[in-house]
């Protein structure tokens, strides 16, 4: 067995699934807002093309991935953070954001020098751990204070860790938080790591998901530089395609191309009718910005909802979370317990690591409808 698996948790989605899986069979009614996983039908014009593009001879794919879907991925950054970025250098197709993510420190970290650790902020996604443990490298969490908006500051670290440090993990709009940040932000944190020859990996798979569509966007790192940065994209909120495995990793073009060259070794290239049906998603604007809308109306009800049961709610302007404090300022473990009593799936704080004792994460995925009737039986 892989050493690694040894100081791994259980993976939380995981835990979550076996947990719903038991309340169904209990015959309980289930208001799933544990996993990411939106239940929005994926649009129509999208399964055309995939249909479409479904070729009669299958054969392997290219992890160069198609021209389509390069150009689409290409024309998006543009469009929606006036990035230019070269599609046949500067883009890179994934099987979605997670394995991205994951595989990054094989490719990029050497654990046999002393520039072996891997940044990354906690609460937080735990693929960043993971991928950094498999990769033989040293993991180094950075509890992210609330009174500093979950920001994860380089400015704050000692030389000597960033000395050592080969990978600097953000993720804004934030999970589980919703923090989000501006541009002088990436800028701040682009040229610390430009100091230090660190590669900064920013994962933007919430950046089309925003609550007000008079306010500002959430940004991309890549509009502070394109140097030194890889972005990494997902098809799955924006689009309703997290069945499908879809991603795009932009930025940094020597990177980009070393990246490729040891991805070839592990056989990620995505099918080309999947990309197909990627390139329409990544073309079209008009079925975000319906997505969008309706995971704001969940945010305002729930947020309303919870608020008025004394529960209070992180403030937030996109992301696909809530992030909420346990009542009387109990803990998260048993508060999630007493949820599922009613059939409600939350996940506690601790799944995303130290810094979240207290809280809990809400995906926005139950309807309209269950998210009302899940606040009517909410526990206080």
């Amino acid at each position: 067995m892989n050493p690694a698996l040894r100081a791994l948790k259980p993976y939380p989605m995981a835990e979550l699934q076996a947990r719903k899986s038991a309340l169904i069979k209990s015959g309980k009614t289930v208001f799933d807002f544990g996993t990411g996983d939106p239940i929005e039908p994926t649009p129509t014009f999208i399964l055309d093309a995939l249909r479409a593009a479904v070729p009669a001879i299958s054969q392997y794919p290219s992890v160069g991935g198609t021209q389509e879907l390069r150009t689409a991925a290409a024309n998006y950054m543009q469009r929606r953070f006036g990035v230019t970025l070269n599609p046949d250098t500067q883009i890179l197709p994934a099987a979605g954001s997670k394995e991205a993510i994951f595989h990054l420190p094989l490719a990029f970290l050497d654990p046999g020098t002393n520039k072996n650790t891997v940044i990354y902020g906690t609460p937080g996604y735990p693929v960043y751990q993971a991928g950094t443990l498999f990769a033989g490298g040293i993991d180094h969490p950075i509890t992210l204070p609330q009174q500093q908006g979950y920001r994860l500051d380089l400015s704050r670290l000692e030389p000597a860790l960033l000395d050592r440090t080969a990978i600097v993990w953000i993720n804004y709009p934030h999970n589980p938080t919703g923090a989000c940040v501006d541009v002088g932000y990436y800028r701040e944190q682009a040229a610390i790591c430009a100091a230090y020859n660190i590669l900064l990996a920013s994962d933007e798979c919430y950046q089309d998901l925003w609550f007000d569509e008079q306010a500002e966007p959430p940004p991309s790192a890549l509009q502070a530089t394109t140097s030194g940065i890889l972005a990494f994209h997902s098809c799955s909120k924006r689009s309703g395609m997290t069945g499908y495995r879809s991603g795009f990793i932009a930025g940094d073009a020597a990177l980009i191309k070393a990246y490729r060259g040891w991805r070839a070794a592990m056989g990620v290239g995505s099918p080309a009718f999947i990309e197909q049906a990627a390139a329409a998603a990544w073309s079209d604007d008009a079925h975000a910005k319906k997505r969008r809308k309706i995971f704001a109306e969940k945010y305002r009800v729930l947020a309303s909802g919870l608020q008025q049961k004394g529960i209070t709610v992180l403030p937030s302007s996109a992301g696909l979370y809530i992030w909420a404090q346990v009542p009387g300022q109990g803990d998260a473990d048993v508060y999630a317990a007493r949820c599922l009593e009613v059939g409600i799936v939350v996940s506690p704080g601790g799944f995303f690591g130290p810094g979240a004792d207290g809280w809990f994460r809400l995906a926005l995925v139950p309807s309209l409808i269950d998210c009302q009737r899940a606040l009517a039986v909410w526990p206080k």
